[in-house]
């Protein structure tokens, strides 16, 4: 039975916009049929999840497929690029978002941020040359930051910066005595500067590629940290409590009569051969008495402390 042209026009109708509804439907952005705070919700999710590929995905979906305001596509864009850093070690796909960041938002808060995360992936890269590129031709490096060199004639340079003789005796002065000792000829000079050179492109380095933000760094910084103030600190308050000049030769005799057996001769079955008399072991007998002192000196400082501070130490727990 053959269909009616009216009925095969219907039908012809219906097909067409069948068609255009599914064509529509390909054809519409992937992400909307999920409201855009439940995609960033789940993307967070998976971040916390430690399933950082899947994050990532998510982040880019929701960077690239919903509305968002300009501070919030900044945003999304330094967390990709974070999350590509920080916990896939993916450097070039980092670079790609800090730039698309410092590019495309330069209004963004951020750019600071972004400016030395760039120079961090481009060192990871072993792209140290156009790293210190990225810092010199960034606007947001201070001025105040930049190494001053020390008063002297210029025996070299570090790209522009300038080292002086000045800064060369600097830092051989903050070595110890026996160490300045073997640096005396012009080649032991030389030598020193190239070593001091090279220590200074490894911290840039280091500092570049962030490790100042290292955990382990932060921790080694602290303990050194500690370190420093409490030597800083006894040496203050044992100076101020033990001071040469309040002590005279009597004082040093005196010690010297109560430990005159610590300063006698003997012999391998211990027995004493000889006791020299003050004046020939005056000055050992002077540091000795020095010593007792400060040790006596950081004794009450410790007790007074412990005491102050109500500390309380429960031996009994130990086995």
């Amino acid at each position: 039975m053959m269909m009616k042209f009216s009925e095969r026009k219907a039908l012809f109708v219906i097909f067409i916009v069948s068609m255009t509804l599914i064509f529509s439907s390909c054809n519409e952005r992937p992400g909307k049929a999920i409201p855009a705070e439940k995609k960033r919700e789940i993307a967070n999710v998976l971040y916390n999840q430690q399933l950082f590929k899947q994050s990532v995905k998510e982040y880019i979906d929701y960077l690239n497929h919903y509305d968002l305001e300009v501070k919030e596509q900044a945003n999304i864009a330094y967390m990709i690029g974070n999350i590509y850093f920080e916990r896939l070690q993916d450097y070039e796909n980092a670079l790609a978002y800090y730039l698309r960041v410092k590019h495309l938002y330069p209004e963004s808060t951020l750019q600071q941020d972004v400016s030395r995360k760039i120079v961090e992936c481009l060192e990871r890269m072993e792209r140290s040359l156009d790293a210190r590129q990225v810092i010199e031709e960034s606007a947001s490096l201070d001025e105040s930051q930049k190494p001053q060199s020390r008063p002297g004639d210029v025996i070299a340079q570090i790209g522009d910066r300038e080292i002086t003789s000045g800064d060369l005796q600097y830092e051989m002065n903050r070595l110890p005595r026996y160490v300045q000792e073997q640096i005396q000829t012009r080649e032991q000079k030389v030598e020193f500067l190239r070593s001091y050179i090279v220590q200074e492109l490894l911290y840039d380095s280091a500092k570049r590629r962030g490790l100042d933000k290292d955990k382990e760094v932060r921790e080694g910084l602290l303990q050194a940290e500690k370190s420093l103030m409490t030597q800083k600190l006894l040496q203050e308050e044992i100076e101020k409590e033990v001071n040469p000049e309040h002590y005279s030769n009597a004082d040093v005799e005196l010690y010297y009569k109560a430990n005159k057996e610590d300063y006698a001769e003997k012999d391998d079955q211990g027995n004493v051969k000889r006791t020299p008399p003050f004046s020939e072991v005056q000055e050992q007998v002077a540091q000795d008495f020095m010593q007792k002192k400060q040790q006596e000196a950081y004794q009450r400082l410790v007790d007074r402390l412990m005491k102050a501070e109500n500390v309380r130490i429960y031996e009994s727990k130990f086995q």
